[in-house]
């Protein structure tokens, strides 16, 4: 069986609202704990306390996710804020 090489480039990845989809999976994921945590009692009886605990880490690791794609987003302003001057400067030379 002959290996699969792709015939043209990959194309660029999109670049939409990271952080504001990602603090908005987080929010989702800490409503679902606390609109669940009534019902605790329920869960446990049935065998389902996972569903609870699923969620707090759901949020908890959406914590993390928002100080990464924020940290990138700042990372990728000042990458593109220090190439900004220097191709300024490449024409006029």
């Amino acid at each position: 069986m002959a290996k699969w090489t792709p015939t043209h480039e990959a194309p660029e990845p999109l670049e939409g609202p990271v952080v504001a989809t990602i603090t908005g999976g987080t929010i989702v994921w800490f409503v679902l704990f606390l609109v669940q945590l009534p019902f605790y009692g329920w869960f446990s009886d049935h065998g389902h306390t996972w569903w609870v605990w699923t969620c707090l880490a759901g949020g908890g690791l959406g914590l993390i996710g928002v100080w990464y794609v924020r940290r990138r987003d700042a990372a990728i302003k000042r990458a593109a804020a220090a190439e900004a001057p220097s191709a300024e400067k490449t024409p006029a030379e």
